[in-house]
C-alpha cells in the first residue's frame, strides 16, 4: 500500500517534558522510547521511529480506515539539552517538523534551540503543536498562543499553523494529521547515485538464537538519494572504529543488502522518502548498540575517502538561549572547539583557520563530507554545547 503513496518524513521536537513521545503515541499507537534506559529516565535518548499510513474518511482524517492519502515516519528526537548531538542527526534526515509547546509552561530554552537547529538544517515545514491545553484555562491558552505567535514572528515558522491539543486526552490529534496532509512533498532525487544516512545499527538476534537462524547486521536510516535493491553490493565509511595502542583506525565495510524493511513492510527495492532498515550480511556483532552510527552507505566506490579536514561556510546565529536567558554569540577563533554535525555523523574538532566566513576545523572522528552538506556548528557554554549555527561544506 505504502509503494505509490506520498512519503514524508517528520521530526517531532521541542523541549523535554511537553510531551513529545506522548503526541506520537497517540499519532501512532507506538510508543517510541524503547530502550530500557530511556524508559527508566523518560527521555528519548536514542532517534524513536515510528510510521503510520494517514487516511481520509468523508473530511475527518485518522490511522485506521477510509481512503489511504499519505505515508508518513516521525523520528522523535530528544528534548533534554545534552542530547543536543542526537536531536541535530535527527534533524538532518526529515523534510518536516512538528514543534510540540507545552501550554502550561511556554517556550523554554530548548524550545527556542529546537527551534534554531530546524532553521540551521533548513527545515522550512513547521506544525507548532501546542500541548497540555487540559491542564490550564482558556485565557492561559490564549495567551500561551500570542507568545507563540511573537516567538515564531519573523522567521521560517511565521505563517505555521498553531494547533491547540491535549496528547494525554486525545484531543485535536485529527487536526495534526490534516495538517500533515497539506505539507507538500520535496522533490525526491532517484538518479544520483545512492546515499543512505545512517541514523541507528543494531543486531536484532535474541540471546540464544541458532547459529543457522542468525540475521545480519541491520542498520536504520534515511535514503537521500539514489535508489538501493536487495542483493546490491555496498559500501560503508567510514565503518568500524578499531584501537592499537593508542592510535584509532576506522576502517570501510563492504557488504550485501539481504533484506529491504519500510515501516513492518518487506520491499524489494528503495527510493528517497521515509525511515528504512536495510538487512546486510555483516556479523551483527559489527552492528549492534548503534556502533555503525553516523556512517555513510552507497554502492562501492562512489564515497569520497573519509576526512579529518573540513572547510566550511560558516553562519552564526546572534545569540543562544540557555536557563540564564540568551547570551550573545562571540565570533569563532583560532584553537576554539567545536562540535559540529553533518548528516547523521557528530564529531568534535579545533578550529585551524577563520578567514571571513570560512573556517577550517580539524576533527577527532573523521566524516564524509560532500561538497553542499549542511553542517550544524556548536560551542561548549559551562559544559554544555549549545547550537550557535550552521554551516557548508566547501
Amino acid at each position: 500500500m505504502t509503494k505509490e503513496l506520498p512519503e514524508l518524513n517528520v521530526g517531532v521536537v521541542g523541549h523535554i517534558d511537553h510531551g513529545k513521545t506522548t503526541l506520537l503515541s497517540q499519532l501512532t499507537g507506538k510508543f517510541t522510547d524503547t530502550h530500557s534506559e530511556e524508559l527508566k529516565r523518560g527521555i528519548t535518548i536514542k532517534l524513536g521511529y515510528a510510521d503510520i499510513t494517514i487516511y481520509k474518511d468523508g473530511e475527518k482524517f485518522n490511522t485506521k480506515k477510509g481512503k489511504p492519502i499519505r505515508y508518513v515516519s516521525f523520528i522523535d528526537a530528544p528534548g533534554h539539552e545534552m542530547l543536543m548531538a542526537t536531536m541535530l542527526s535527527g534533524a538532518s534526515t526529515i523534510d518536516a517538523a512538528i514543534l510540540v509547546i507545552g501550554a502550561n509552561e511556554g517556550i523554554k530554552p530548548q524550545t527556542r534551540e529546537h527551534f534554531l537547529a530546524l532553521q540551521s538544517k533548513n527545515i522550512k515545514n513547521i506544525i507548532i503543536v501546542q500541548n497540555k491545553i487540559d491542564l490550564i484555562s482558556k485565557e492561559k491558552a490564549l495567551e500561551n498562543y500570542k507568545k507563540i505567535k511573537e516567538f515564531v514572528k519573523g522567521t521560517i515558522a511565521e505563517n505555521s499553523p498553531v494547533i491547540p491539543i491535549s496528547a494525554q486526552q486525545g484531543v485535536n490529534i485529527d487536526k495534526i494529521l490534516e495538517e500533515l496532509c497539506k505539507i507538500e512533498i520535496p522533490k525526491r532525487d532517484i538518479e544520483s547515485e545512492p546515499l543512505f544516512l545512517v541514523a541507528r545499527s543494531f543486531d536484532i538476534n535474541r540471546p540464544g538464537s541458532e547459529i543457522d537462524k542468525l540475521k545480519g547486521g541491520v542498520l536504520g536510516g534515511i535514503l537521500k538519494k539514489g535508489t538501493l535493491k536487495i542483493g546490491d553490493e555496498i559500501e560503508i565509511k567510514p565503518g568500524i572504529c578499531t584501537r592499537k595502542a593508542n592510535d584509532i583506525q576506522y576502517s570501510p565495510l563492504i557488504t550485501k543488502i539481504i533484506s529491504l524493511h519500510k515501516g513492518n513492510q518487506k520491499v524489494e527495492k528503495i527510493y528517497p522518502g521515509i525511515s528504512i532498515s536495510i538487512e546486510t550480511s555483516l556479523d551483527p556483532f559489527l552492528t549492534k548498540t548503534d556502533s555503525l552510527t553516523g556512517c555513510v552507505v552507497s554502492k562501492v566506490g562512489i564515497l569520497p575517502e573519509q576526512t579529518y579536514v573540513l572547510k566550511i561556510k560558516q553562519n552564526l546565529f546572534s545569540e543562544v538561549f540557555n536557563i540564564k536567558g540568551a547570551q550573545k554569540i562571540k565570533p569563532l577563533k583560532t584553537k576554539e572547539m567545536v562540535m559540529i554535525n553533518i548528516n547523521t555523523t557528530t564529531s568534535v574538532g579545533i578550529i585551524e583557520k577563520v578567514s571571513e566566513n570560512e573556517i577550517t576545523i580539524h576533527l577527532t572522528i573523521p566524516v564524509i563530507a560532500l561538497k553542499g552538506d549542511n553542517v550544524g556548528i556548536a560551542r561548549n557554554f559551562e559544559n554544555h554545547w549549545r547550537l550557535i549555527g550552521w554551516g557548508e561544506v566547501l
